[in-house]
């Protein structure tokens, strides 16, 4: 066996396979713009300082899971573990905000993201997420909104086994009066929380309620809830959030322990749940929510911002868990078959005549006989397929058979070249 292998965590997408991903990341791309939104592309890797500032240095990702390094130069860069601090950072440093560009500033990404944790079903080291930010809007419908774009989304890709789950994390003072409370139920159960949990104590409580640990998810079952807790701005925003889901004939489940893994969210948060079998449990294949504070915090002016991201791994292991199909054929519509050396060149000029008029063609390179590549033509589903020989050649014509009629005509090679598009709509028309 070879010692040459992709690094773990990492996969090959194989012809065949990327088909899949391609008509998922088509989907979306159709999708988002009937919302409005606009594609950005980031880089891949960014300042530390830029993921730290904005995810906190309490989450998982920066404390244990970023691909992070020194330059040559000695700057301090990561892989992008997340797609919305760079968007961010790319939104303050271009001045997106400004008063040029509409409002609110509606973008989208696609493109890998980088992890160092263990590899589970779905998630891989090097992973794949799709991602919306809407920048500048504190209205409610925005929320519901993003939420509906991507159930739309997931709808259009044939997932069905879907649950929307929300909650709120309120503004800094609903969270700060929940802060204290969450303090004084987690105190008694100090010593039993794992050592992450006792790291995150002091820090961020809230941090707690998003353990992984069967002991911590056990003490936190009882745990106040943060709707208690909630302004009565963030009350409000909440309750119309939930009143326009209710009218738009969304369902939906409150979640009040729900926290999602980033620091920067407040108020509405949500989470599209898998309820597929393919997976263990129920999992979010996407999710996301509104923030604030974090377009000032990389230096912009005070800006709201929601936006969701979904991982593209897991939502492809849903579509094939349910039986969903996904139109990842591509049709063949001509196959030239060339006998002979002699027709080497002539063969040549023809399936690039046929590819410049907009069709799709292949030939033989291999200089096999008639039989095996009129094989390869079935096996490729052509529709017509074109056989010059020698004879033909020299009589400059060729033989054109419609493969699903059967029905084959001798064709002056000058028609193909003049107007193949002619030729073609007269012999799929028998």
């Amino acid at each position: 066996m070879s010692s040459y292998q992709r690094p773990r965590g990492t996969s090959d997408i194989l012809p065949g396979e990327v088909e899949k991903w391609q008509f998922v990341e088509g989907k979306a791309r159709e999708i988002f713009k009937n919302y409005q939104f606009h594609e950005i592309r980031t880089p891949m890797f960014e300042h530390y300082e830029v993921i730290s500032r904005s995810v906190g240095d309490t989450t998982d990702i920066v404390s244990k899971e970023m691909y992070d390094f020194y330059d040559k130069g000695e700057r301090h860069v990561t892989l992008r573990p997340e797609g919305t601090a760079p968007v961010v950072r790319a939104f303050v440093e271009n001045k997106l905000y400004g008063p040029e560009f509409q409002k609110p500033y509606k973008t989208y990404y696609i493109g890998p993201m980088f992890r160092y944790e263990r590899p589970k079903t779905g998630r891989l080291r090097q992973f794949h997420q799709i991602g919306v930010e809407v920048f500048g809007s504190k209205n409610p419908a925005t929320d519901v909104e993003v939420m509906m774009m991507a159930l739309d989304f997931y709808r259009e890709i044939g997932l069905k086994e879907l649950k929307l789950v929300i909650n709120s994390l309120g503004d800094k003072e609903s969270r700060a009066n929940y802060r204290q409370g969450l303090i004084d139920y987690l105190t008694p159960f100090y010593e039993e929380l794992s050592q992450d949990s006792k790291n995150r104590f002091e820090k961020n409580p809230l941090r707690i309620l998003d353990s992984k640990d069967k002991k911590d998810i056990e003490i936190v079952k009882n745990a106040p809830s943060i709707l208690d807790h909630l302004t009565e701005n963030s009350q409000k925003h909440f309750d119309t959030v939930k009143e326009m889901l209710d009218v738009m004939n969304v369902k939906y489940e409150i979640d009040h322990r729900m926290v999602r893994g980033l620091d920067y969210y407040n108020d509405t948060i949500f989470e599209i749940m898998s309820e597929s079998k393919v997976f263990d449990a129920p999992i979010a294949v996407g999710g996301g929510g509104r923030y604030s504070g974090l377009v000032e915090e990389l230096g912009g002016p005070e800006t709201p911002g929601f936006g969701f991201g979904l991982g593209i791994e897991r939502t492809l292991l849903a579509i094939n868990a349910e039986g969903g199909e996904m139109p990842i054929a591509q049709p063949l519509d001509v196959y030239i078959v060339g006998l002979g050396e002699e027709t080497n060149v002539e063969t040549l000029k023809l399936v690039q005549t046929i590819r410049q008029a907009n069709f799709s063609a292949e030939r033989d390179f291999l200089s096999r006989g008639a039989k095996a590549q009129f094989k390869t033509a079935n096996r490729l589903n052509a529709k017509l397929v074109m056989t010059l020989g020698g004879n033909e050649l020299e009589q400059q014509v060729v033989q054109v058979k419609n493969m699903a009629e059967g029905i084959e005509k001798t064709i002056p090679l000058a028609d193909v070249y003049n107007d193949f598009a002619k030729v073609y709509q007269e012999m799929m028309a028998n």
